[in-house]
């Protein structure tokens, strides 16, 4: 929650270094480019593997202790000074994708020490397999254990790209390569854990699945199979070829339609369920936000021609839609675990502020992306000169902070159940 709050805060850094009319008076424009590798690691590395951790921890609540415990203060050590880091001068932001760095040794021990928390929560997690599926709360289970697997590998990736990665690369370049393999086998586990989420929600909204288990499980497997490619991708050619890169964005292309039938079959629960229950309205809130956004980004991506905002539009959507899930199975947990019920009456909101200001912030970006401005730039580089391209930028600009709004509600939502630990918050 931590890590999503502080990449709100950097979030509204960014939008109001892009929109029309306020970029002029943000006494540091240069600050862009620094705290946009912040929030995005804090986004979509920090926060989706924290949340990973939680599906695996909550799937399997008989493995851990130490261990868990062990890997929680590491990772929380990495965050606090990934987070700390621009404010001490940190700086030499390098844009490259998937984890884009800070280029100074305190950025890049903060990442290794996150990674070496989630790497011994794996290690924990993994070496307890999961039963064979005989019901509902079995599949799910197995499910988050598989998506494990990806997560593994991913960091299997990144060290053999470091050992085979030519020492003439440097900066942007570098990292680019490093992360490029490693980037897209991750991709693997948030897919499948974002229909974990679906599913999870679904069934607290009273979707009943009819497929045995044993098919769901299946499903499952098939989700992260297309990664047995990923060894004879690296025995294919050197991880700075053309080759690589190529083979890689079509594992991610053609091995992410492995996902369909399982999103299929949840996406017809979703059209299907039954009229929730006031106690499970913000996890179908949270469930209906979390498809428009997702499908929403999905759309985006086949407009994408050129280097322009209509990409930061399309991954925007993809990710939001999987935080939006993943602040659904938030609350769904939160009573589970003891950490105290969710306000109905403000949850049920929360995920339509966030996600319609999400929607207004990608639909601005897509729009201005027609009109060729450019992605990573702020103030005066975007160009703005065509009235179309300042509306679309600012549509931008107002649907992020309305985004940060739902954010904070978000925030506000579990603090308040966390504090009211005990008491009824039904209402």
């Amino acid at each position: 929650m931590a890590s999503l709050l502080a990449a709100g805060v950097f979030s509204l850094l960014l939008v109001l270094s892009r929109t029309p009319g306020v970029q002029s008076i943000i006494p540091w424009i240069d600050f862009f480019h620094v705290a946009l590798v912040v929030h995005v690691d804090l986004s979509v590395l920090i926060w989706f593997l924290s949340m990973a951790g939680v599906f695996w921890c909550a799937s399997n609540p008989k493995s851990g202790g130490l261990i868990d415990n062990l890997a929680w203060y590491i990772a929380v050590a990495g965050t606090l000074v990934m987070v700390s880091s621009p404010f001490f001068g940190v700086g030499n932001p390098l844009m490259n994708n998937y984890v884009p760095v800070l280029q100074h040794p305190v950025f890049y021990a903060a990442l290794s020490t996150f990674g070496i928390g989630i790497g011994i929560l794996l290690v924990g997690r993994l070496i307890h397999l999961p039963n064979m599926p005989t019901d509902g709360k079995d599949v799910l289970s197995l499910a988050c254990y598989l998506a494990a697997i990806p997560t593994l590998l991913s960091i299997a990736a990144l060290v053999w790209t470091y050992t085979e990665i030519p020492e003439a690369l440097s900066g942007e370049l570098y990292f680019e390569v490093l992360f490029w393999g490693a980037g897209h086998t991750l991709q693997f586990t948030h897919t499948l854990l974002l229909l974990v989420a679906w599913v999870w929600l679904a069934q607290a909204c009273g979707a009943r699945f009819s497929l045995p288990p044993k098919v769901m499980a299946a499903l499952s497997v098939l989700v992260i199979l297309p990664l047995v490619l990923v060894p004879m991708i690296y025995s294919h050619g050197a991880v700075e070829s053309a080759v690589h890169r190529l083979e890689f964005t079509q594992l991610m292309q053609y091995g992410g339609l492995a996902c369909m039938p399982l999103g299929m079959i949840v996406i017809w629960q979703l059209f299907a369920m039954p009229r929730a229950e006031p106690v499970a309205k913000p996890m179908k809130s949270a469930l209906i936000a979390s498809f428009v956004l997702f499908s929403a980004g999905g759309i985006i991506g086949f407009m994408i021609e050129g280097v322009n905002v209509v990409i930061p539009a399309h991954y925007h959507g993809s990710i939001v839609g999987v935080t939006l899930a993943f602040m659904g199975v938030a609350y769904l947990l939160m009573p589970k675990l003891g950490l105290g019920k969710p306000s109905v009456k403000l949850a049920k909101i929360q995920p339509y502020v966030y996600g319609g200001g999400q929607l207004m912030h990608i639909l601005g970006l897509a729009w201005s992306g027609g009109y060729g401005v450019q992605r990573k730039t702020a103030g005066a580089a975007q160009d703005l000169d065509r009235l179309p391209e300042v509306l679309g930028m600012g549509m931008m600009g107002l649907g992020g902070l309305i985004s940060t709004i739902g954010g904070l509600l978000f925030l506000i939502v579990i603090i308040k159940a966390w504090r009211s630990k005990g008491q009824d918050q039904g209402e």
